[in-house]
């Protein structure tokens, strides 16, 4: 096996093997673009490393000629004193992880190649400048050792020198600064920093494969599903340096604007600088539109170049660039990160360009992008107080209290509080931090800056610098604006705009945008799967429309009756001794009932609507026994034993300790709360009936499908269902119109699965509960489950995936395929649907598609992301 591909031979097609920036830095390579010359060593090299514990046997010789070959293109030799060659290592995964694994730059500098250098260039201070970089950037990755013990020296150099910024420092500081990082990598290592340019070179590549297994890149691959044994290549690349002088710069440029999609080249750039001074946010760089001004030949060259590179990965690209002396480089090219609705906009203006079809724009798309765009923003209406203004680097708004590390702020996000990570400046190693926080707000970097790629690509509001803010990590505090704000306090930011708000400022729903509602009337002409939406009022149901459903797939109607004029009513009913009682107290809530259906199916109008009856048992309609025992006893204690107030106290105590239940959900509850008090339904049953035709004779089209719930057995439907038909002749004929009927049931217990045939002779339809459904498959209670055993249970592998969050394709998906193929084998028309939280889920959308559902329903904020999801699946399934 080959270890090792040049860049004149790779190809894009090579991705697997040579990661994304060599495959990247070999098309530019081949399409004659000015690329440095190097190689790439393959992901396949990293896994054996990963799995040996050393290097590839034969690897080492091809680096060496590999090597040989470029400093034949270059002309400079690598550890000659004279005329020295220094190279780039960099990391480069198949899928692109920006800032999770490590970097060497300024490779091959010792003291004999750091005086040839500056002979060679002419340039003393700047051979002295890179290679107290390397050293700092060798000592970090290669040797592990702490980054702030380096910048710690490096600040009180420039204390010492009365300087701000590192560019400040002259020659003679320069050496000062090399010398004491010498006597701290000698300290904190135990040997001496390496002089050989061969020992730094493996050094060098052994650390770039390790990092593909450090925490953060291993935080990344989880939070964007990537696999863990893809490995990373590792680019050796001749260097290319932007800190030679005023017509040298470096910087990363994109060929749309990442937050809007805009058309356009939109970056930035440093001058005299090298490349990790704009990504480390160490520096606030210049818009690329400052360029044009100040190197005017190098701008017009990239802006070139990137149409070119548009055009030939048709897609949205992030290029890394380096111009030395006033030619340009090209160091990498990708597709560019970018915010969801920036990515929904591109894709859509490449379709209306004849760039890429509307099929590729659908899977270029995922869910997780439209998601983000569901984003909160700031109520134009609100008086928020503005302590500052960055760079707006991610949109959305977000509020949260302020902290300062990641960890901490992992710790405080993970159990439930909202949290804003405030940085200086982020680091690779912040990303568990980032995950876990609402937003992020730093006071240095720019809008290509580790802060803003990771939270753009995560769809979180991020605001960079934003230099009124200074930030003390050590001392906990931010300050701004002349305040001072500590650890625990609440801001709020605003990525769109880059405004940063004292306190909590209310936000408004999103706007979905025109580009948006393209793309999804593209997903739905491509979708075979119906999508439909859980919804339990009106104004659920109006939202849920607006944003595509085609129905409710679920509405709960227990919710309805926690009102505070219809719980005491609720109440009484629950209390009464007799039928009669019941049905009086039913009577009241009938119209309650009727006008909510009216506006469910109103708001419905043309689509189907599946009610389900009462589902939970009594006792959640009364109060905890505890909180009652405790009224009963000090009503006891102040003699009031006699009084109406008391009486009532102790009935409801009595009542809820009768219906107190070993095991609610496998209880007194759903179909067979119908069979013991028929009445219940009954009245459900006459309210939708009623409400339906009331919109009926106004000229509406009500749909309505009555759902019985938790049915197990065949006799519980045929029963409940022949309540239902009869209650629906009984308002047709008073009401003097038809109204359509439709009787199905919700399949939530395994029973009900297995007999599905059975269950189908009286079932128009199926709706997998599949909340239900998981825990009485597995055994779990959910609330058990996620709160003590599950997340053990997913750390050490026992379940790859939370059943509650995506459907178990092997135990209750299983169950689901049997009672489809076994419900149509009985009756061909059966609809079957799923209704479970599961229905918003993309990997249970895909499932649902591909056993053959009619549709999945979820909560309203979810159908623009499960109408996308259907049509993915269904191009999936297309393509095989």
């Amino acid at each position: 096996m080959r270890w090792i591909s040049r860049f004149s031979e790779g190809s894009a097609a090579d991705r697997a093997r040579l990661g994304g920036k060599g495959a990247g830095l070999a098309e530019m390579t081949r399409a004659g673009l000015p690329v440095p010359p190097g190689f790439t060593i393959t992901t396949d090299a990293c896994l054996s490393y990963l799995r040996d514990g050393q290097l590839a046997e034969g690897l080492e010789g091809e680096v060496r000629a590999a090597l040989a070959e470029v400093e034949g293109a270059t002309g400079k030799g690598f550890g000659d004193a004279r005329n020295p060659l220094l190279v780039s290592v960099r990391s480069g995964a198949a899928i692109s992880m920006p800032g999770m694994m490590d970097t060497v730059l300024n490779l091959g500098l010792t003291e004999a190649t750091c005086e040839g250098l500056a002979k060679k260039t002419g340039r003393r201070r700047f051979a002295l400048d890179a290679r107290r970089r390397f050293i700092q950037m060798y000592g970090n990755v290669v040797s592990h050792l702490d980054l702030s013990s380096f910048e710690e020296v490096l600040e009180e150099t420039k204390a010492r020198a009365g300087v701000r910024e590192d560019r400040e420092l002259d020659e003679g500081h320069l050496e000062g600064l090399i010398a004491a990082y010498l006597r701290l990598f000698r300290e904190l290592s135990g040997h001496d920093f390496p002089d050989d340019p061969m020992d730094q070179l493996f050094g060098a590549i052994e650390a770039v494969f390790k990092s593909w297994d450090n925490p953060r890149a291993k935080v990344y691959r989880r939070v964007n599903d990537i696999p863990e044994d893809m490995g990373t290549a590792v680019n050796v690349q001749a260097m290319a340096f932007g800190n030679m002088g005023p017509t040298s710069a470096t910087g990363v440029l994109f060929t749309r604007n990442p937050n809007t999609g805009g058309i356009g080249v939109y970056g930035e750039y440093l001058t005299n600088a090298q490349g990790e001074d704009v990504v480390a946010g160490i520096r606030t760089p210049r818009p690329m539109a400052e360029m044009e001004q100040e190197i005017p030949q190098a701008y017009a060259e990239l802006t070139e170049v990137a149409a070119r590179l548009e055009h030939h990965y048709r897609d949205m690209q992030d290029i890394e660039f380096t111009i030395e002396e006033g030619r340009v480089y090209l160091l990498q090219t990708r597709a560019g990160k970018r915010s969801p609705r920036a990515a929904v906009n591109v894709a859509v203006s490449l379709v209306e360009e004849g760039v890429i079809t509307r099929q590729e724009a659908l899977t270029r798309i995922t869910p997780k992008d439209i998601s983000g765009i569901l984003h909160r923003a700031i109520d134009p209406e609100a008086q928020g107080v503005v302590l500052a203004t960055g760079l707006p680097a991610s949109p959305g708004a977000a509020s949260g209290m302020v902290v300062f590390d990641a960890d901490e702020a992992e710790s405080r996000g993970r159990s439930g509080e909202s949290v804003i990570l405030v940085r200086p400046e982020t680091a690779p190693d912040d990303i568990h931090g980032i995950v876990e926080a609402r937003g992020v707000l730093t006071s240095r970097g720019g809008m290509t800056s580790h802060a803003a790629i990771v939270a753009r690509g995560m769809g979180k509001p991020c605001v960079v610098g934003c230099d009124a803010v200074r930030v003390d990590v050590a001392q906990g505090v931010m300050t701004v604006a002349g305040r001072t704000l500590r650890e625990g306090e609440i801001i709020t930011i605003d990525g769109t705009t880059g405004r940063v708000f004292e306190g909590q400022v209310a936000t408004v729903e999103p706007d979905l945008g025109p580009d948006v509602m393209t793309l999804l009337a593209w997903a739905d002409e491509a979708r075979e799967l119906g999508v439909r939406a859980n919804a339990d009022t009106p104004e659920d149901a109006r939202r849920a429309r607006e944003l595509g459903a085609e129905g409710v797939g679920l509405c709960r109607t227990e919710h309805m009756f926690m009102a505070s004029d219809r719980l005491p009513v609720m109440r009484e009913m629950i209390l009464s001794d007799t039928e009669a009682e019941r049905r009086d107290a039913l009577g009241r809530l009938l119209p309650m009932q009727e006008e909510d259906f009216y506006g469910i199916l109103g708001a419905m109008a043309g689509y189907p609507t599946t009610i389900r009856l009462l589902d939970p048992p009594l006792h959640e309609f009364l109060p905890r026994i505890g909180e009652l025992d405790v009224e009963v006893a000090l009503l006891r204690e102040r003699g009031k034993e006699a009084s109406g107030e008391y009486r009532e106290a102790a009935a409801l105590l009595r009542r809820a300790r009768a219906l107190q239940e070993a095991n609610p959900m496998l209880g007194f509850r759903g179909c067979r709360l119908g069979i013991l008090y028929p009445e219940i339904y009954e009245m459900q049953a006459r309210a939708i009936f009623r409400a339906a035709g009331r919109l009926i004779a106004e000229g509406v089209r009500a749909e309505p499908e009555v759902m019985i719930p938790l049915v197990g057995m065949p006799k519980e439907l045929q029963i409940l269902s022949d309540l239902v038909v009869r209650v629906h002749g009984e308002v047709s004929k008073e009401l003097g119109v038809e109204i359509p009927l439709s009787v199905g049931t919700m399949i939530e217990v395994p029973r009900a699965a297995l007999i599905a045939g059975r269950i189908a002779e009286t079932a128009a339809f199926f709706s997998f509960g599949t909340n239900d459904l998981t825990q009485t498959t597995f055994g779990f209670s959910r609330d058990d489950a996620e709160g003590k055993f599950l997340p053990a249970y997913l750390e050490q592998g026992v379940l790859e995936e939370n059943p509650f969050a995506s459907v178990d394709q092997e135990g209750v998906g299983r169950l689901m395929e049997i009672a489809t193929r076994e419900g149509r084998e009985t009756r061909p028309e059966l609809k079957v649907g799923i209704c479970g939280e599961h229905g918003g889920d993309p990997d249970s959308i895909a499932f649902c598609d591909r056993i053959g559902l009619n549709y999945v329903s979820c909560s309203p904020y979810r159908v623009p992301i499960a109408r996308l999801a259907a049509a993915r699946a269904t191009l999936e399934r297309a393509r095989g």
